[in-house]
């Protein structure tokens, strides 16, 4: 650091004396030291105005594109999740639910909704009490599918792009630890009633979340690539009748 301090400070010397020379070489040319410090002046009054067009304005406009090109990167890599296991997931949590027919008609995601539908959606999960019985389903078919896929959740938790998206990162946890509690456990079949419990509250973090994030990535894909949202909604996990067989306009 005190390296870096002294380099600033000669090279700031240096400027400072190239400019201080070339005033003078000026001054012994024209002799006109009032020109000198007009021109002194009105450059020094430009300072301000300076600051404010770089800071203000064009740092802020780096940053907002800096912002947008951090978003497309983000959204590739939830992309990538729910390719790799997301929407897996989604079709093998809800057999855990015991509320999943009053789940599933708020998640019914079509071509036609709005933003505001998008946001009633995610209101919604927010606020249902799911019911989550991790003894009703397959939970040793959950165990393998986690365990194959825990390298790329790791690789996922790795990324530094993840540090922007906080609630994503938090899902991403959630489903990994639960990965973790599954993977650790030899038998699935045969445990102590409270150990079902404490599965059952591990089934049904990672679910709320990873639903709520799902909805955010189909708004997002609604938004910006209608292909890939068109694709999306004929595979909707939610949807008993969804087919990615294009037999007309998809809903």
């Amino acid at each position: 650091m005190r390296r870096v301090n002294k380099w600033y400070l000669m090279l700031g010397a240096a400027l400072l004396s190239t400019s201080v020379g070339l005033y003078f070489i000026h001054y012994l040319i024209f002799r006109d030291a009032q020109h000198i410090l007009s021109f002194l002046l009105e450059d020094i009054a430009f300072v301000p105005l300076q600051v404010l067009l770089i800071t203000f304005i064009i740092e802020e406009l780096l940053n907002e594109r800096e912002k947008r090109s951090t978003i497309s990167r983000l959204n590739m890599v939830v992309g990538a999740f729910f390719n790799e296991i997301g929407i897996s997931l989604l079709a093998k949590l809800p057999a855990f639910d015991d509320s999943r027919e009053r789940v599933a008609p708020h998640l019914q995601v079509s071509g036609h909704w709005s933003n505001q539908q998008f946001i009633k959606a995610r209101q919604f999960v927010s606020r249902h009490d799911f019911k989550v019985n991790s003894k009703r389903g397959d939970m040793e078919d959950l165990q393998a599918f986690l365990s194959h896929r825990k390298t790329f959740l790791l690789r996922l938790l790795e990324n530094p792009t993840l540090t922007e998206y906080e609630s994503f990162t938090d899902m991403l946890l959630a489903v990994f630890h639960l990965s973790d509690e599954l993977s650790r456990r030899e038998r699935t079949d045969d445990l102590p009633i409270e150990d079902y419990h404490h599965l059952s509250v591990d089934i049904e973090r990672a679910y709320r979340a990873l639903i709520f994030e799902w909805l955010r990535y189909m708004n997002h894909l609604k938004r910006d690539y209608p292909y890939l949202f068109s694709l999306a909604v004929r595979t909707n996990p939610f949807d008993p009748d969804a087919s990615v067989i294009i037999k007309g306009s998809y809903k």
